[in-house]
């Protein structure tokens, strides 16, 4: 079975772009996926079972992308880089 855990949009200490907001869809996409290459390079890449990924979640106010890693439940070495990711994704944009 898989599962994920929702890492954010970008870094928690840094602004992010706005549902709502012009051209939200591509800023949101762009900065989730250079968000997801700051994991890779900080924790390390995906372990087999694992993903990182940008997910779409409806919202009242539109559809909004987060970072989301997803893992194999059957998985040790998976379940814990989504633990990895949870707790110790960057907090910010500097390496």
């Amino acid at each position: 079975m898989r599962d994920y855990f929702c890492i954010g949009p970008t870094p928690r200490e840094e602004d992010c772009a706005q549902v709502g907001q012009p051209d939200y869809r591509r800023k949101a996409i762009a900065e989730c996926t250079q968000f997801i290459q700051l994991i890779r390079d900080t924790l390390g890449p995906e372990p087999e079972g694992a993903e990182l990924r940008v997910k779409a979640f409806e919202h009242d106010f539109g559809t909004y992308h987060e970072v989301v890693c997803w893992f194999d439940t059957d998985n040790e070495a998976a379940i814990e880089y989504a633990h990895r990711c949870d707790d110790d994704a960057p907090a910010t944009w500097e390496r």
